[in-house]
């Protein structure tokens, strides 16, 4: 596989992400044409540079890809080790979940009558494309599928995902302010 290939499908999305961001702050016109151009972004597995995707033996990475220079959008890849979760959390933004390799496990939460309630699990395959906001649902919990194998899922987010203020829940609903920062330090060389 070239470099030119690599590039030429993350620089597509971008670029298609971009006009769409330019056109319309729509939520749900965001949500479901993002969610078609990243389907067709993970559709194929052989545009992720190596280096964003290497898994930590202890805890998930998440390698900043993109950042719109205006921060209307972030594109990030996460990288999970063998048996890897995250804490409940929200995201306060618009969000999407392409799977890209393994799968991905979700449980949905809400608020109901002051408490956190858990709601349904479900799986994400390659290919496929979930969605995440405050106007639709923007609490959850997510793991690795599997605990041989490493996943990997690329994720949208409406801001600079590594510097917006979120929280993280415990199962009895108490909140903890946090911002998740990014495991890299510099930017591929997509574009």
């Amino acid at each position: 596989m070239t470099t030119q290939i690599l590039n030429g499908k993350m620089r597509h999305f971008i670029n298609q992400l971009t006009n769409l961001v330019e056109q319309t702050d729509e939520e749900s016109t965001l949500l479901q044409r993002g969610s078609e151009l990243l389907h067709d972004l993970v559709a194929e597995d052989d545009w992720l540079p190596e280096s964003c995707s290497l898994p930590h033996p202890d805890y998930y990475q998440q390698y900043l890809l993109y950042c719109d220079p205006a921060e209307r959008f972030s594109v990030v890849s996460f990288v999970w080790g063998p048996g890897q979760k995250t804490p409940i959390h929200d995201h306060t933004v618009w969000g999407l979940i392409g799977m890209l390799r393994g799968g991905e496990a979700e449980r949905s939460f809400e608020w109901r009558d002051g408490k956190l309630i858990g709601g349904e699990s479900h799986n994400l395959k390659p290919g496929e494309v979930g969605k995440v906001s405050p106007k639709i649902g923007d609490i959850h919990q997510v793991w690795n599928r599997f605990s041989d194998q490493v996943s990997i899922s690329i994720h949208v987010y409406g801001a600079d995902i590594g510097k917006v203020k979120r929280h993280v829940f415990t199962e009895a609903g108490e909140s903890k302010k946090f911002i998740s920062g990014y495991t890299n330090t510099e930017l591929p060389d997509f574009i």
